[in-house]
């Protein structure tokens, strides 16, 4: 009843989530889907993405549940809007209707709900994001407790994405132009290192090399397969020439150079993203950027500003389009091998102990593609978030732009990485929005720090028989020392 408006949007984003668990059972999945099951059942490092996420479908397979699973992914979602209201309102004292609108895309964003529905690490990594960020603006200089969360946060954020590398370095980077001291930044760095270390022991035992994955190279490939012309690269040695191709004779999609069959990739004999081929890959696309370097900012820019598009155009292709959609029905279980011994529908149902296919069920799904259809952040506005998060950074300059500047260039890097080291997809783009949604309230907010907090606290008046309370406001010390950003009506 304190916050209505924001009980409204909550309870319309959980009714939501229902519905789509109810529609689609027991969870939808994505090609990559069926690598983090691999690992999650047998365990080992993946040499092409970290293990994060598979560690916790590991942690939740004794129940043998996709249901579970997405139940959990979904309750994240609704706790990133539950932390941005919180933050916003009772930390920066936005007014609860405007705390409520920020939580709104988050919450709402049918697209962020079919996100949560899918056996996929990114609904965990933007929680994960989240989380982080909300305790570094709670606390503007954290003690060693919560500098030690924070750092935990952002080595599972790397663990699960190798995106989480930059968050690390923005969380750094805000930390020390805020002066959080640096005990608490030593603090969170060591707690950070510790299990990222641990992975990457682990990964070089098996692999040999210590690393997160074996593939930022193939990747890269992606980026530099669109642009580069061998006429223009000078020394590539024997093995690099291998991945030449004529301008005229190129695949269409930057994500062509790595997946389709055709890809110059093939000529290097090697196991899929083995260290061979990754390093011949990273070789060549290093020394294409460098002798390129207009038309890799090119590339780089086209797919970034690909994010702010007013309509979800068909990209890459349409069977990678149509896995972000609420469909009428529901696409068989792929039967590509995973090894030896299995297919991915066999890890699938081996996870579940029992069918694991998804079933579409009618009248749930039909209500969540509608709504899909109309209801979702679109690019366009996506990016005037960002613009007017940028616009409350201008006044606060002197002071590196307040909190805003934290969420804000979370949620750009976010946006620019996958442009710049591999391609554009449309599931690199939701982890932003809360962030983006977050650095736009804050433009609205006062600075870190000049939001009152109130305690109560019960002291009788001499003579005084009655127990009325006294509402006493400490007001820290930054709220002295900075101004607000946005001029009070008075």
């Amino acid at each position: 009843m304190r916050h209505p408006v924001f009980a409204v949007v909550l309870t319309l984003g959980a009714l939501l989530r229902l519905l789509t668990m109810l529609g689609y059972r027991p969870a939808m999945y994505f090609n990559d889907s069926f690598d983090y099951l691999h690992v999650a059942i047998e365990p080992y490092p993946h040499p092409l993405r970290p293990g994060g996420y598979s560690f916790l479908l590991l942690a939740l397979k004794p129940l043998h549940s996709f249901a579970l699973v997405t139940a959990l992914q979904h309750l994240m979602g609704l706790a990133m809007g539950l932390m941005i209201y919180a933050v916003l309102r009772h930390r920066f004292g936005l007014p609860g209707w405007g705390a409520a609108l920020a939580a709104a895309p988050v919450l709402l964003d049918a697209y962020q709900i079919q996100l949560e529905h899918l056996v996929l690490s990114d609904t965990l990594f933007a929680f994960l994001v989240v989380c982080a960020v909300t305790l570094l603006l709670w606390h503007e200089r954290p003690g060693w407790k919560v500098a030690a969360a924070i750092g935990l946060l952002a080595a599972a954020a790397w663990l699960t994405r190798s995106v989480g590398l930059p968050v690390l370095v923005g969380l750094c980077v805000f930390m020390v132009l805020r002066r959080a001291g640096w005990r608490a930044l030593t603090v969170m760095l060591v707690t950070c290192a510790i299990p990222v270390t641990a992975y990457m022991g682990w990964f070089a035992g098996v692999h040999g090399k210590f690393a997160m994955t074996e593939s930022d190279g193939v990747f890269l490939f992606a980026r530099a397969y669109k642009f580069a012309d061998c006429h223009k690269i000078p020394d590539l040695t024997v093995d690099e020439q291998q991945l030449c191709v004529l301008p005229g004779n190129k695949l269409p999609n930057s994500q062509d150079g790595i997946w389709d069959r055709r890809s110059p990739l093939k000529r290097v004999v090697d196991l899929r993203f083995g260290p061979r081929q990754n390093e011949i890959a990273g070789g060549f696309s290093r020394k294409a950027i460098m002798a390129q370097p207009g038309d890799y900012l090119g590339v780089v820019a086209g797919d970034f500003f690909r994010a702010f598009r007013w309509d979800r155009e068909v990209f890459p292709d349409l069977k990678t389009y149509r896995m972000y959609e609420f469909e009428k029905s529901a696409t068989p279980l792929p039967v590509w091998r995973m090894d030896n011994d299995s297919t991915a529908a066999d890890e699938a149902v081996r996870y579940e102990a029992g069918p694991a296919q998804p079933r579409v069920v009618e009248p749930f799904a039909g209500v969540m593609r509608s709504y899909q259809d109309h209801v979702y952040v679109r690019g366009t506005m996506l990016g005037g978030l960002l613009l007017v998060g940028l616009a409350g950074l201008v006044p606060l300059w002197r002071r590196f732009g307040g909190a805003a500047f934290l969420p804000w260039t979370l949620a750009t890097g976010l946006l620019l990485t996958p442009a710049a080291t591999a391609e554009f997809d449309y599931r690199y783009v939701l982890p932003a929005v809360p962030l983006a949604s977050l650095a736009a309230a804050l433009a609205f907010a006062r600075p870190l720090g000049a939001a009152p907090a109130r305690r109560r606290s019960r002291q009788a008046l001499p003579g005084d028989d009655t127990e009325d309370a006294e509402d006493t406001t400490v007001v820290p010390d930054d709220a002295v020392r900075e101004r607000p950003a946005v001029a009070s009506p008075a």
